[in-house]
This record gives structure tokens, sequence and C-alpha cells, in this order.
């Protein structure tokens, strides 16, 4: 049995398992998309969701929990309605710290944070052409921020990680429709936004994002607009053949959170419903 260990417990996010569980429980309690009077889910841009459904797909972001800990809770709140449904997480995120080349798997059985090891699914890694590429996900955070509100949303479930690197958005959809699965499978994309600009340059950035991702129109985001583009880019190409639309839940910036509003690092949340 091999595992990954945690690479920025203690840095990005608490290494004491009390500490870390009591932080991300009190994200996801904040977490902006949140149960109106009707019964659904309502999202910063006003669209409703039905409360006891759950998105096929979210996107959320990575950085440190103090930053964007509170904008990923709301990505990842709109899914507790399917805490004993969801078994398995396909989950793409760039890479930081070492260079790759197209799609990396990991050869690892497990990943584990201070909350506990969760198992990687190897059948579905079976089904994908990627590359196995241990180096890069050692020191990954982008997947890794992710796990513990994983861990304390769902009930039993395997990831499938993969970290993205030169590859193209067509690459991305075509590991998206192998993956796709039903109910049981939840897409989950790990992107920043725009990385320090001022407040006000960010807050307009972001808004273009924004409106790309609920446009979808994945030629519309540029490289500047989000670290994890190329994984959005191709969860908005195959968004339109599954009937998805996406919801914003959440939509910030770390002059929100944490921090100056000097150079600031953007963060948002959606739900594909």
């Amino acid at each position: 049995m091999t595992v990954r260990r945690a690479a920025v417990a203690g840095s990005f996010y608490p290494a004491d398992v009390d500490a870390l569980r009591a932080a991300v429980d009190a994200y996801l309690r904040e977490g902006v998309s949140c149960a109106n009077s009707d019964g659904g889910i309502t999202g910063v841009d006003g669209s409703v969701a039905n409360a006891k459904a759950w998105p096929k797909a979210v996107i959320a972001p990575h950085a440190g929990l103090a930053y964007s800990g509170a904008v990923a809770g709301s990505a990842y709140k709109s899914i507790a309605a399917g805490r004993a449904t969801i078994r398995r997480v396909v989950m793409l995120g760039p890479a930081h710290r070492v260079s790759v080349s197209g799609i990396a798997s990991s050869s690892a059985d497990f990943f584990e944070t201070p909350l506990g090891q969760v198992p990687v699914d190897k059948a579905a890694l079976q089904q994908i052409s990627v590359t196995v590429h241990d180096a890069a996900h050692a020191p990954e955070h982008s997947l890794e921020t992710h796990l513990p509100f994983l861990q304390r949303t769902l009930k039993n479930f395997s990831i499938v990680p993969l970290v993205v690197g030169d590859a193209s958005p067509q690459q991305v959809a075509d590991v998206l429709e192998m993956l796709w699965g039903g109910a049981e499978t939840l897409l989950a994309i790990s992107s920043d936004l725009s990385h320090f600009f001022s407040y006000a340059a960010a807050q307009q950035l972001d808004a273009e994002t924004a409106r790309a991702i609920a446009g979808l129109r994945p030629e519309a985001i540029r490289f500047e607009q989000a670290c994890g583009r190329i994984p959005i880019q191709g969860l908005l190409a195959m968004a339109p053949k599954h009937g998805l639309q996406p919801r914003t839940l959440d939509l910030r910036n770390s002059g929100d959170t944490a921090g100056g509003r000097d150079r600031v690092v953007g963060y948002g949340a959606w739900g594909f419903y």
C-alpha cells in the first residue's frame, strides 16, 4: 500500500486534526450558498437550484484556508445532499511545482490529510490515457486543499486525482467524458482566479471570468484569469453536451477574506446542475 502524504498541512491548513475539522466545518457553515424561503439553493448570481439536488460538478479555489476557505466552503456546501450517494470524485487541478506534460495521475493507493486517508480509484485510472507522475503530485496543493472539504462533506468516497499541465481543454474534456458516470460521480475542478492585481482590477477581471463560465464560453477565459484555466475550459466544453448549467455560488478575492487590497488573488465557486 502506497500513500501520498500531506504536503501542505501546517501551512495551507492546520496540521492538527481537531483544528482542521473545526476550521473546515466553520467554512462549510458560512458558505454563501444557502437555503432560501422556498427550500432552494440561491447563488450570488440570483440563480436557484433545488436544495435536495446537488451539482454534478463544482469549481472551487485552492489557496490557504484563511484566504479561500470560505469560498471553497460555498462550493462544497452545495454537495451536502449527495453525501450518501457520491462515491467517486474526479479531481483536476493545475500543476504549480513540477512541470507536467499533459495530464498526470498518481501511483498512490491513498491520499492522506490529518483527517485520514482517502482511497484512489485505481480502476478508474485504468480507463483513461494519462501519465503517472508521482513527483508532480508529491508537493502539489491544488488537489490536497480540497480533500478536507470532501472528507467533512461526503460519507464514503474514492478519488481520481489528476494534475493538469500543458494539456489542451480537449484532453481534459476527453477524460471527463470517460469518467462522467452517474449520480455517484462528482467532478471537482480546482482553480484560483486572477493573481496579484489591484482589488478593483481583480474584481473586474474575475467578473469577466464569471460571465464566461455562466455563458459556457471556454474560449473567453484567458491565461491571466485562472490558474486552472485548462481544467475549467474542459468542463465548460462538456457541460452543454450533458445539459449542465452553472450557478455562481461565491465570488470574492483575498482582499475580502484576508490580507490587503493592493495585490490580491481572486476566488470563485460554481456548481453545475
